[in-house]
Formats: C-alpha cells, sequence, structure tokens
C-alpha cells in the first residue's frame, strides 16, 4: 500500500458536514472551527459543546445522498451502518470522507496534531495506531515546539514577507543559517 499523501487544507469558509452528535463528532468538529470550516452537523441528538461551535445543526437523521452537498464530511456517529452509508455516499460524490475509527471507510486520514504559534506537526501512522501518533505528538509538544521555535517562526515569517515586499523570490534564498540564527535569538 502506498503511503498517503500529508497535506494542509485551507477550510475557511468551506462547507463541511459532521455526521454525529456526540463526544467524538465535537472533537472532530473543534478542529474544523478551529480551521473557519462553516461545519454542519446531523445528528437526532446533538451535545450542547458541539451546537454551539457549528454554523448549522439538523436534530435528525442522515438522509441518504446528503453528503453530496460539502465539500468534506466527517461520519462519527456509534452506528457503523450510518458511517459506512455516509461515507459511500461521501465516495460516490467524490467528497472526500473521514469514518471515525474505521479507515476503511475514510478517503483521508486525521492526524495527531501538536500546534505552537505559527508551527504545525501533524503525526500519523496511517491509521494503524492512533494512540502511538498521539504520544508522539505529545513528545513532540513538550520536546520539540518550544518557545524558541514559535519565535524563530515569526522571525522567519517577518523575513520572508520583507522579501517578497521588495519584489524578491524566497525560493534561492539560503534559509538554513537564518533558521539557525532564528533559532540562536529566540532561545
Amino acid at each position: 500500500m502506498p503511503f498517503a499523501y500529508p497535506v494542509f487544507l485551507d477550510l475557511a469558509r468551506v462547507p463541511v458536514l459532521v455526521v454525529g452528535g456526540g463526544t467524538i463528532a465535537l472533537r472532530k468538529a473543534c478542529g474544523l472551527a478551529d480551521a473557519g470550516a462553516a461545519v454542519t452537523v446531523v445528528a437526532p441528538s446533538v451535545v450542547a459543546e458541539l451546537a454551539a461551535l457549528a454554523v448549522g445543526v439538523e436534530r435528525r437523521a442522515y438522509v441518504a445522498g446528503e453528503a453530496a452537498g460539502y465539500q468534506l464530511v466527517i461520519a462519527a456517529t456509534d452506528d457503523p451502518a450510518v458511517n459506512a452509508q455516509v461515507a459511500a455516499d461521501a465516495k460516490a460524490a467524490r467528497v472526500w470522507v473521514n469514518s471515525a475509527d474505521d479507515p476503511d471507510n475514510c478517503s483521508f486520514i486525521l492526524p495527531a496534531v501538536a500546534r505552537r504559534g505559527l508551527v504545525t506537526v501533524a503525526v500519523s501512522t496511517g491509521g494503524a495506531s492512533p494512540s502511538l501518533a498521539g504520544h508522539l505528538r505529545t513528545q513532540i509538544e513538550r520536546d520539540v515546539l518550544t518557545p524558541a521555535v514559535e519565535g524563530a517562526a515569526t522571525e522567519l515569517a517577518r523575513q520572508r514577507a520583507e522579501i517578497h515586499a521588495a519584489g524578491g523570490s524566497t525560493e534561492a534564498v539560503p534559509w538554513a543559517e537564518r533558521v539557525k540564527t532564528a533559532l540562536d535569538s529566540s532561545g
């Protein structure tokens, strides 16, 4: 099996469907909302925290085919048959879908994510062991994403913007030395 291709998606204002109204759906929807996605939740019962962050909440069962109306779909119910239907509908409509704890019904998987300022690190085991990915994320948060890394990212972003503002390209800039200097001055 080939490796997954990692990407970071710009989900600002992108219509996303979350099918499910419990704690797993909430966890997935929180990340989507933090990314600026326009989250619609469909579930007969929805926890209050999830209802508060969604742009739309429909307290009802999933209707076959409705995944086609979204650009990204999350299936996170406690009913494997419903999750499979949501995944099948999304795939048929060529919509990216993640089915919680069911890699066979996913067209993408969600990594464990660590953030500090401008820096985001995602860790995946390809769905084989989310607990290992979470463990590695915790180690990265503790040992790698230090205040020095956060400061360096801010400084390097400033330098990059300055080069672009002067009409230059950053493709040929020797960044290795700039990164070392930024880390040293931020630490």
